[in-house]
């Protein structure tokens, strides 16, 4: 990179970071093509970033509870505690996700789901597959039992620790 290039990058990205408090905004992003061998790519934030895109909704659903205007600090504990054990993942029956990866209820397209809610499983007995870097992996029953939910859906993402289903 010429020196050139150099000064006119750290003007270009000193003008962005005006432009975004200027505008008021939280992101821009900018690709800037010199020839077939250099580039630029300069992405400026006004907040630092606290979050993924991966991250489970959850994790944005915290956050946004401090700003409701709770009448008494007694009452805003007690719908907290009634929140935290509605969490599938706090279920004693929860089976929990052991990857990343894309879960599949059924064997391939079109065939029956492995299990469905109220059915009995035996041990071991495969519940879902878990596609991780284009290797299927089966998800075994941790324990005989019968479904009680099924929480994710078909084709969907899943992170590691995400529950799968209530095992009862």
């Amino acid at each position: 990179m010429s020196k050139k290039h150099q000064d006119a990058d750290v003007a270009f990205i000193e003008a962005l970071s005006d432009l975004v408090s200027a505008k008021d905004l939280a992101e821009i992003q900018v690709k800037r093509d010199y020839d077939d061998n250099s580039s630029l790519n300069v992405r400026v934030t006004r907040y630092a970033a606290t979050t993924t895109v991966s991250a489970p909704q959850q994790a944005f659903a915290a956050p946004a509870a401090p700003a409701a205007p709770a009448p008494a600090p007694a009452a805003s504990a007690a719908p907290a505690a009634t929140a935290a054990s509605n969490d599938p993942a706090e279920d004693p029956g929860a089976v929990a996700s052991p990857m990343v990866g894309t879960v599949y209820l059924q064997p391939e397209p079109g065939a029956q789901p492995f299990v469905s809610v109220g059915a009995q499983v035996s041990e071991g007995q495969t519940l879902m597959i878990v596609e991780a870097m284009k290797t299927m992996n089966q998800i075994p029953a941790p324990r005989a039992g019968t479904i009680k939910r099924i929480l994710v859906e078909d084709g969907s993402a899943v992170e590691f620790g995400s529950p799968l289903v209530i095992l009862e």
